[in-house]
C-alpha cells in the first residue's frame, strides 16, 4: 500500500497559535523564574517541612531547595524554548512545548500542599500568583494546542494541501 504524503500550508490560525505560544512562553518563563528564585528559599522550605512534620527541617531544607530549583530551571528552559515558536514550526519544538506545559500544569498536584500553605503564610496571595498563572496558563495552553492538533490533524495549525 502506497503512503500518501501531504504538503502543509498555513491556516488562518497558524500565526495566531505561534503568537499565543510565544506570549504564553514569555509569561510562563518569568512566572516560573519568580517562583523558583524569589518565592522559594531555604527559609520557606524549612517552614514547609516543619508543617509537614519532617524530623530535621533545618538540615534538609537546603538540599530540598536545591532539588526544587533544579526542576524549576528545567521548566524555565522549557518555557523559554517556547519563545522559538515565533520563528520556528519544528515538530520537535511543538512536542517539547506541549510536554512542558502538560507537565507544568500538574504542579499544583505534584508540589506538597504544605508548600502552598507556607507560601500563603509568608507572602499571601501574591506569593501564590506566579504559580497560579504559570500552572493555570499551562493547562489552558495545553488544551489549545491539543484542540488545534485534533482540528487540523497536524502541529502548528497547518492544513494539508
Amino acid at each position: 500500500m502506497k503512503k500518501t504524503t501531504y504538503e502543509l500550508a498555513d491556516s488562518t490560525t497558524t500565526r495566531k497559535l505561534q503568537l499565543t505560544i510565544f506570549i504564553c512562553s514569555i509569561i510562563f518563563t518569568i512566572g516560573t523564574a519568580i517562583h523558583n528564585f524569589v518565592i522559594i528559599n531555604p527559609s520557606l522550605i524549612e517552614t514547609m517541612m516543619q508543617m509537614a512534620g519532617v524530623a530535621d527541617p533545618s538540615g534538609e531544607a537546603s538540599g530540598f531547595t536545591f532539588g526544587f530549583r533544579i526542576v524549576g530551571c528545567v521548566y524555565i528552559i522549557g518555557n523559554a524554548l517556547g519563545l522559538l515558536a515565533i520563528v520556528s514550526r519544528s515538530k520537535i519544538l511543538w512536542w517539547v512545548v506541549l510536554t512542558i506545559n502538560i507537565t507544568q500544569a500538574t504542579g499544583p498536584f505534584m508540589i506538597p500542599s504544605s508548600m502552598w500553605t507556607a507560601v500563603n503564610d509568608v507572602y499571601g496571595v501574591v506569593g501564590i500568583l506566579p504559580s497560579v498563572i504559570t500552572d493555570g496558563g499551562a493547562i489552558i495552553l495545553s488544551i489549545i494546542m491539543i484542540v488545534s492538533m485534533f482540528k487540523f490533524r497536524t502541529t502548528w495549525a497547518e492544513r494539508r494541501v
